[in-house]
């Protein structure tokens, strides 16, 4: 295995070169989640949280997030983006975000997807944080974890 940093060279970082790369189909999968109290999940289901529809927002945030990936992480390509996908699953005590992302080009969709799964639940914590908020205005029992590359594809064309 190949140990060396291939944003690193001559002890400064550095954006890959991936001019020479062909281009083909990748993929990547994404999730994470949010816990939250019973009280904020079941104001969720009934869609009475006050700043709005929560996973609207949310899905809203993380396909915007995935076409800015490059804008916000900064050795990352600017790269086409062929489709987004978001999924929630409200469970009792948590709220999971699954983003899937496609794209044609020289280099994959992973961060992408990543940073679209983080910034879904950062935007439920925000459209939920008054009824998240204890009586020192701290939040004890939210808590956004497990952030994880699900699936990463590449196929040739």
């Amino acid at each position: 295995m190949d140990d060396t940093f291939t944003h690193i060279h001559e002890g400064r970082a550095r954006m890959v070169d991936i001019s020479s790369k062909p281009e083909s189909s990748r993929r990547a999968v994404a999730s994470g989640h949010i816990c939250l109290k019973p009280a904020t999940i079941g104001a969720i289901r009934s869609r009475t949280i006050e700043k709005g529809n929560v996973l609207a927002t949310a899905r809203i945030a993380a396909v915007q997030a995935v076409k800015r990936t490059w804008d916000t992480i900064p050795m990352c390509h600017q790269i086409p983006i062929a489709h987004v996908d978001v999924e929630f699953d409200v469970m009792d005590d948590r709220v999971d975000a699954v983003v899937e992302v496609r794209s044609v080009g020289k280099t994959g969709v992973e961060m992408e997807a990543l940073h679209g799964v983080s910034v879904a639940l950062l935007t439920v914590w925000d459209m939920v944080k008054s009824a998240e908020k204890d009586e020192t205005g701290n939040y004890p029992q939210t808590v956004i974890s497990d952030i994880r590359v699900v699936e990463k594809v590449k196929e040739g064309i």
